[in-house]
C-alpha cells in the first residue's frame, strides 16, 4: 500500500520529529529532562511564595542544597519579591524516564503515632530497636566508586561477613541491640518502618520523637502485593487502610504476611519532629521523598498531581528518600502527622508530572 502525502506528513510529525529527553545537566548525570518553562508547566493553585522563599531558604542550611544552588541561596536571604525570585532565576526541567515517558506516581507518607513505654510488659511488648551493635556497613565507593550510593550489611561470623538476620530471624532469636521503647501494636511497629519517623506517646505522659537510624540490608517488599498475590485484596484496593483492616481481622496471619518484607528498620531518638534524609524538619505537603539516583536531595521541585481528590499544582522539595521510592518520576509527599495525615497518606496514588527547577544560565 502507498502512503499518500498527508499521511507521510503525518508520521513525520508525530514520530520523525519528535522531541527526547536528554541528559542535559552535569548536576544530574544520570536523569533525562526536557527544558521548559514556567508559562508552560500546570498553573499554580493558589502559591504561598513566601513560603516557597523561607523553605527554600531552609533548604540552603545543607551541603546539597548549596552545592545545587550556591549564589542563590545567598540571593534568596536578600530578596524582598518572593515570586519574582522564582520566576526570574529559576528555569523547570521536565523530568522523564530514559524512554521519554513523562507521567510517574505520588504517594504519601506521614509521621507515625504510637504509644509505647520505656519497660516491657503484658502490655507493651514490641520492640522498637536502636541500631544492632553487631551490625555491619560496608561502604564500597573505595574500591568500586560506581557503587558510592550502596552499601554492603550484615555481620561477622567466624571470619566472613554474612548477610544479617532477616524479619523473621530477628524475632525468633532476638536483635543485639538496645531497645529504645516497647510499643503495643506490632502491626503499628511496622508501619513505623514504612513511615520512618515516629511521634511516641508514653505511658508516663511524655513524648518521644524517633527516627529513622538503619536497616538490616535486606530489600524492602511490599506487603500489600503479597496480600493481592494470596488473593485477600484486590491491586486496586490496596491502601494502608485495607491492609490494616485486613491484618486486624486476620490476627493469625500478621506473621506471616509482615515477614514477607524481610527488611527490618532500626530507629533513634531525635530531639525534633519528622525528620528527612537531608537532616531537615520536614514540612508537610513541601517535603517529599525521592530516588536520590535520579533527583538530588536538597532540590527544589514542581509537581502535578491529585491529592485528596483535588489537583495539586506547587512547589515541593526534595527531603527524603524511602526504600519504595524508585525510578526518576516518583515521588512521596509528606502529609505530617495525626490522623487526618495518616488518612490522606494512606489513599494517596495518583498520577505524577514532576519538574526541577535549576537556576537559569545566563544568555551569552
Amino acid at each position: 500500500m502507498k502512503l499518500t502525502l498527508l499521511s507521510l506528513l503525518i508520521i513525520l510529525l508525530f514520530f520523525g520529529c519528535s522531541q527526547k529527553p536528554k541528559i542535559i545537566l552535569e548536576e544530574l548525570p544520570k536523569t533525562y529532562l526536557y527544558e521548559s518553562d514556567f508559562e508552560y508547566l500546570p498553573k499554580f493553585n493558589n502559591e504561598n511564595y513566601d513560603d516557597i522563599l523561607e523553605n527554600f531558604i531552609n533548604s540552603c542550611r545543607t551541603k546539597k542544597a548549596k552545592k545545587l544552588y550556591g549564589p542563590l541561596c545567598i540571593k534568596a536571604k536578600k530578596t524582598l519579591d518572593a515570586k519574582k525570585f522564582l520566576l526570574e532565576n529559576f528555569t523547570p526541567y521536565q523530568i522523564a524516564t530514559k524512554e521519554g515517558t513523562t507521567n510517574g506516581l505520588l504517594t504519601g507518607y506521614y509521621e507515625a503515632e504510637l504509644f509505647a513505654s520505656k519497660q516491657k510488659n503484658q502490655k507493651y511488648k514490641y520492640p522498637i530497636y536502636e541500631t544492632p551493635k553487631d551490625l555491619i556497613v560496608v561502604n564500597l565507593a573505595s574500591i568500586y566508586p560506581e557503587l558510592k550510593k550502596y552499601r554492603l550489611r550484615g555481620r561477622i561470623k567466624g571470619n566472613k561477613l554474612i548477610p544479617y538476620d532477616t524479619r523473621e530471624e530477628s524475632k525468633d532469636k532476638g536483635v543485639n541491640a538496645d531497645v529504645i521503647c516497647y510499643c503495643d501494636s506490632e502491626v503499628d511497629r511496622f508501619f513505623l518502618e514504612i513511615q520512618g519517623s515516629g511521634r511516641v506517646t508514653l505511658d508516663d505522659g511524655s513524648t518521644m520523637f524517633i527516627g529513622y537510624d538503619n536497616q538490616n540490608g535486606h530489600r524492602y517488599r511490599a506487603i500489600g502485593r503479597y496480600l493481592v498475590k494470596i488473593g485477600a485484596l484486590k491491586l486496586e484496593d490496596v491502601s494502608l487502610q485495607s491492609i490494616k483492616a485486613w491484618l486486624k481481622s486476620h490476627p493469625k496471619r500478621v506473621n506471616e504476611v509482615l515477614n514477607y518484607n524481610q527488611s527490618l528498620v532500626y530507629f533513634k531518638e531525635r530531639k525534633q519532629g519528622a525528620t528527612g534524609a537531608l537532616g531537615l524538619e520536614l514540612t508537610p505537603r513541601r517535603s517529599v521523598a525521592v530516588d536520590r539516583s535520579f533527583i538530588p536531595l536538597g532540590s527544589m521541585l514542581y509537581l502535578s498531581a491529585d491529592v485528596d481528590a483535588k489537583k495539586e499544582n506547587r512547589i515541593v522539595f526534595a527531603q527524603d528518600t524511602g526504600g519504595a521510592i524508585k525510578g526518576a518520576v516518583r515521588a512521596d509527599l509528606f502529609l505530617g502527622s495525626g490522623d487526618a495525615a495518616m488518612q490522606s497518606a494512606g489513599k494517596l496514588k495518583s498520577d505524577l508530572q514532576l519538574w526541577i527547577l535549576m537556576p537559569k544560565k545566563e544568555k551569552r
